[in-house]
């Protein structure tokens, strides 16, 4: 049996859906009680259970039996608000996965961290051995990502098997919250995006990510960490790309980076004030990291799992026909919309490489 947690996100619901299919039987932790059912999940053959990842003995009932076990479940904000909410969810609870693993004696765990995480050298791509740099200025979600590892380094010192799975901006199908750049597809398809700034991240198909996490089980060295990214893309690329899968001009207004993160930083306050659930579409920290441009340097999973990344070209068609197929996109692109631009391959790993 194999247990992931957060499979209502956007990770976990490509990733249970690719486990079905390769004949696992599969348990999913659900926030909530019994009534909640997650639209990721509907029609899904995966035993489910109940509870809350600050709840330990939930999680322990949940791990029980399980020889594998993919923690996905995180709590993901680029703004500077609910910050003990956002400890509790995953902090302690990747503690009490870890350590219900531990004692139920789970073969192995995978983890999935996220590239704010991890440090930044300027001039080259980041490595998973660049420590990271605690006085710049981080969001509450990105130090409890940071903790989390160090979690994960705890339980694999009292010997759990563990590997850190680590994720970058991910793009693809089954996007059921949805997400940050999947909420910007679907803005950007019905022509709610008026402008965008320059900037450049580095982005992960969800199917790459998915086969990542599952090599990261079969061939990851325990007590590592491992970068996940498809591409790196510029967002003048990103927006040239959305154009040709949604069929819709690109905005016209390209702001420079310097007013939206003065503009951004005004506004934080008032929205968590105001309204501390919305999501904007640009905070501070998500600014700050299109204007970064941090690269990822993938070698370790190349070279250690046989990662071999495809293009996100592809990830950006399938998350768009998976909102056609939702109808939470009303206006299908037209048989003429312009051509994909070329793909591209990812730093010295060709399309298609075995």
């Amino acid at each position: 049996m194999i247990l992931v947690t957060g499979a209502g996100g956007h990770l976990g619901a490509n990733l249970v859906r690719r486990l079905l299919r390769d004949g696992e039987a599969v348990r999913v932790l659900i926030r909530g009680d019994r009534t909640v059912r997650p639209r990721a999940l509907e029609g899904l053959a995966v035993e489910r259970a109940f509870g809350d990842l600050g709840d330990a003995a939930a999680v322990r009932r949940a791990v029980e039996g399980c020889e594998r076990i993919y923690h996905c479940a995180a709590r993901v904000s680029t703004t500077s608000g609910r910050k003990h909410e956002i400890y509790r969810s995953n902090v302690l609870g990747t503690r009490h996965v870890l350590d219900a693993a531990r004692r139920a004696g789970a073969a192995r765990v995978v983890v999935t961290g996220s590239f704010s995480a991890t440090g930044e050298v300027p001039g080259r791509p980041s490595t998973e051995d660049d420590p990271f740099r605690p006085f710049a200025r981080h969001t509450p979600y990105t130090v409890s990502k940071v903790l989390v590892e160090h979690e994960c380094l705890r339980a694999a010192a009292a010997g759990l098997d563990v590997v850190i799975a680590t994720s970058t901006a991910i793009i693809g199908p089954h996007d059921y919250g949805p997400s940050r750049m999947g909420r910007l597809l679907l803005d950007f398809a019905h022509g709610r995006l008026r402008a965008y700034l320059p900037g450049g991240f580095e982005f992960v198909s969800a199917a790459d990510l998915v086969e990542g996490h599952l090599l990261a089980m079969r061939h990851g060295r325990p007590g590592r960490k491992y970068l996940l990214s498809t591409q790196f893309r510029t967002v003048d690329e990103l927006m040239d790309l959305y154009s040709a899968v949604c069929g819709v001009p690109k905005p016209a207004l390209r702001v420079p980076p310097a007013l939206m993160a003065a503009a951004a930083h005004v506004a934080e306050p008032v929205l968590s004030a105001l309204a501390p659930r919305r999501r904007a579409r640009f905070s501070p920290a998500a600014i700050r990291f299109l204007r970064s441009q941090r690269r990822a340097d993938c070698s370790r999973a190349v070279t250690e799992l046989g990662y071999r990344p495809t293009d996100i070209a592809a990830a950006v068609e399938q998350a768009y026909a998976c909102f056609v197929r939702r109808r939470l996109i009303d206006r299908p692109r037209s048989a003429a919309a312009a051509p994909l631009p070329k793909r591209r391959t990812a730093p010295g790993v060709p399309v298609g490489a075995p």
